[in-house]
């Protein structure tokens, strides 16, 4: 296991830590495990790219790990309170939508759409809106719900995408 890998099952079992911080009421330092968290997740890619280290393991556990953190500080800020019940099923139902999209499409042997430059904003933007969430700054919610559309947006982007780079294998 190289050392991508092992930063990737770090971020992993900080999950359950975040959790136990959360629900005994130490937010500012479930905060710090959740950060700590990205930090490991900008490393573990770059160590991979920059030494050649990247497997199949880290690309399938990487961003499984990414998912499952962010669905446990959905659930962490659903269950306090801070996040309304529908912004949190509009972001599951996109994630689970890109998910078994992504699955679906792989297990028929169709090319996936890489990562591109929106979908990476998207990313950044909705860390951004949870965090405004995670510490109620004014407009939070409002924010977080702008990022929500405009990642259904990016969503239909991809879909777009994976039509015309499978379109082109047809041919």
């Amino acid at each position: 296991m190289n050392v991508p890998n092992v930063l990737t099952a770090f971020r992993l079992v900080l999950i359950p830590v975040y959790l136990a911080l959360f629900f005994t009421g130490q937010r500012y330092a479930a905060f710090g495990v959740w950060l700590l968290a990205g930090l490991t997740d900008i490393l573990d890619g770059y160590i991979a790219r920059k030494r050649n280290q990247v497997t199949y393991v880290g690309m399938m556990l990487d961003p499984l790990a990414d998912k499952l953190m962010m669905i446990a500080v959905i659930l962490s800020l659903l269950w306090s309170g801070d996040l309304p019940l529908f912004a949190a099923i509009a972001i599951f139902i996109r994630d689970a939508g890109m998910i078994v999209g992504s699955l679906v499409f792989h297990f028929r042997g169709k090319k996936t759409v890489p990562a591109n430059m929106m979908g990476k904003l998207t990313t950044v933007l909705y860390y951004a809106a949870i965090v405004s969430v995670y510490f109620q700054w004014e407009y939070a919610v409002p924010s977080l719900w702008a990022v929500i559309i405009f990642s259904f947006i990016t969503s239909l982007q991809y879909v777009f995408q994976f039509e015309r780079i499978n379109r082109q294998v047809e041919m």
